[in-house]
């Protein structure tokens, strides 16, 4: 008969490692990776001069900090502390202990907030993106273009691409056009250069175009990719092409790197979790029963695929972001039956803290909803809500907003769809009206700043008029497509009402910078069915939590224009840091 061994250690009656309600205490049965660091600790320090006993430490104490919690009651204290990759402790420790690998870091009074959530991004498109993304949304002139452009190119292969496809639009720069052929190949000489725009060009630019400099030019017109003298390459065809040439030499380790080039660039700017919501599938992708299917392109892939980078991070334990997945379907058949056998053969929530699927959308039928209801729309929605799921539907107009109500009320009637965390996501055009139905039974809506990049006068979400009305709102970018990932220019837009050219689209609109935070933040949680883990430093919640590089809070410091350049010195992501620039 085997025996097991049940190890205790005498409680000491002045020692507090009680983590509330969900770490026992030192005195009772002892966690094993307590027992690894006390032996660890014993050992004498030759013995592991090249290892680090606390690498698995997610214990972190921030102290001389303004922590603004974003907790219900506004709370701000001075000292946060994190043990296990949970909020511990709010405020000082007092006589309360902490573990030996605790890592103290005086901030020297910076300002510290939840970690950010984006809830409605294509941040798995962005990590696939082909060549050495280089995201250009924080330039605003041809001069930090070409900075931006240089900096990569010191860390990327001479010879290897360097790309930026979309996420910025020439308006943002003071120029209002485009870097040209010449200034790319000063920028990157020895590399080649593809840069796209999001939305197309101001005049006399035109329509969206990729800009490419001499080699990748010549590197085009060998493989038979139309580039015209003065570096353009045509959107269509052309530019189809030119994605289809960068593909084909892509590996999988090039998508592994592209997804941790992206989390650590989302990192940077304090985005902690990231909401995808899928892309379109490729002509050619098997299995794909009735749904609807797409000519390649820059953010085509099959979902059988697309997520394995991802995967394979987590596994390596190397995820620096959370994700939570959206299924995106566009069934065309009355019985929608892509949609049901994912649903009939997945669990909502199923995964861990890191990597999950989570919900719905932000397509689920083919079709839009702009004149007609797809037949099977209603179908589809019913068997969402009957699997217990969570559902987001994609809306830039009224009548589509209108379309989508009605249908949720349908369903309501017979599944009650309150606790199931349904929404309509962009929404810049929705009413008064729409807004008190969908609060009725329960729904909620996503608002998104998509329209920061190309926005003209009378654009962008009605953010004033939607929080006045009481409904669940959450916030986000849809990017990095039609916008950018970075969420200080989605909160330059909500605060300001002003677009990338710093011209004033959304007059009458704007909110708080609580307001606007608190939509990236706390307010986030519900929609992923994660309200009590997410979202708020409080005691128990997932420890994620970003140091900001200036006081956002107080205009004094940081002006309208200037929450542009707000970005993190510190990113924790389960109390790891994910992203550190600070000198301590």
């Amino acid at each position: 008969m085997m025996t097991r061994t049940r190890i205790r250690l005498k409680p000491d009656p002045t020692a507090d490692w009680r983590v509330h309600s969900w770490d026992p205490p030192l005195g009772g049965f002892v966690p094993l990776r307590r027992l690894i660091l006390v032996a660890a600790l014993l050992i004498p320090t030759s013995a592991f001069a090249q290892v680090n006993p606390c690498s698995w430490s997610r214990d972190i104490r921030l102290v001389n900090a303004v922590v603004h919690t974003m907790d219900p009651r506004n709370s701000i204290v001075t000292e946060v502390t994190i043990q296990d990759g949970r909020i511990a402790y709010l405020g000082p420790l007092g006589n309360r202990r902490v573990t030996p690998c605790t890592r103290t870091i005086n901030l020297g009074g910076r300002t510290v907030v939840p970690g950010l959530i984006d809830n409605h991004n294509h941040i798995v498109a962005l990590g696939l993106r082909p060549g050495h993304d280089t995201r250009l949304e924080n330039a605003f002139s041809i001069a930090a273009v070409q900075a931006a452009l240089r900096a990569r190119a010191k860390s990327v292969p001479a010879g290897a691409f360097i790309t930026s496809l979309g996420g910025w639009n020439p308006r943002q720069f003071t120029e209002k056009r485009p870097p040209t052929l010449a200034e790319l190949d000063a920028a990157a000489p020895n590399h080649p250069v593809l840069i796209y725009p999001s939305g197309g060009s101001p005049a006399p630019i035109g329509p969206a175009a990729g800009y490419v400099n001499s080699r990748a030019r010549t590197l085009f017109a060998g493989r038979g990719v139309p580039v015209t003298p003065e570096g353009v390459v045509a959107n269509g065809e052309p530019f189809a092409g030119a994605i289809a040439v960068l593909r084909a030499t892509a590996t999988f380790e090039d998508e592994k790197r592209g997804t941790l080039d992206a989390m650590a660039y989302t990192a940077s700017l304090g985005l902690t979790t990231q909401v995808d919501q899928g892309f379109t599938i490729p002509r050619g992708t098997p299995d794909m029963k009735s749904s609807q299917v797409v000519e390649p392109g820059l953010s085509t892939f099959s979902p059988w695929t697309a997520y394995n980078a991802f995967l394979a991070l987590h596994r390596e334990n190397k995820m620096l972001n959370r994700l939570r997945i959206f299924w995106y379907t566009r069934d065309t058949e009355l019985g929608v039956p892509l949609i049901k056998d994912r649903l009939l053969n997945n669990f909502p929530g199923l995964g861990d803290d890191m990597l999950k699927p989570a919900g719905v959308g932000e397509s689920v039928v083919a079709g839009g909803l702009t004149q007609t209801l797809p037949a099977n729309y209603e179908a589809a929605l019913q068997v969402i809500g009957k699997q217990g799921w969570a559902f987001s539907q994609h809306s830039t107009t009224l009548v589509e907003d209108k379309f989508t109500t009605a249908t949720f009320e349908k369903v309501n009637e017979t599944t009650p769809i309150a606790d199931l965390r349904w929404s309509i996501s962009h929404v810049p055009r929705i009413d008064v009206e729409t807004l008190n139905r969908l609060k009725a039974i329960g729904a909620g809506v996503e608002v998104h700043a998509w329209t920061y990049l190309n926005g003209a006068p009378g654009s962008g979400p009605p953010y004033r008029m939607i929080l006045d009305s009481g409904i669940r709102a959450g916030g986000g970018s849809d990017a990095a497509n039609v916008t950018s990932i970075n969420p200080w220019l989605m909160i330059y837009h909500m605060v300001t009402g002003k677009n990338s050219a710093g011209e004033l689209v959304n007059d009458g609109q704007q909110i708080t910078r609580e307001e606007a935070l608190r939509l990236y933040t706390a307010n986030n949680g519900w929609f992923l069915h994660e309200e009590e883990k997410l979202g708020s430093i409080e005691l128990g919640k997932l420890g994620d939590l970003v140091v900001l590089s200036s006081d956002y809070f107080d205009p004094r410091r940081v002006s309208d224009e200037a929450i542009r350049n707000v970005k993190s010195v510190l990113t924790v992501v389960d109390g790891k840091i994910v992203h550190n620039t600070l000198q301590n």
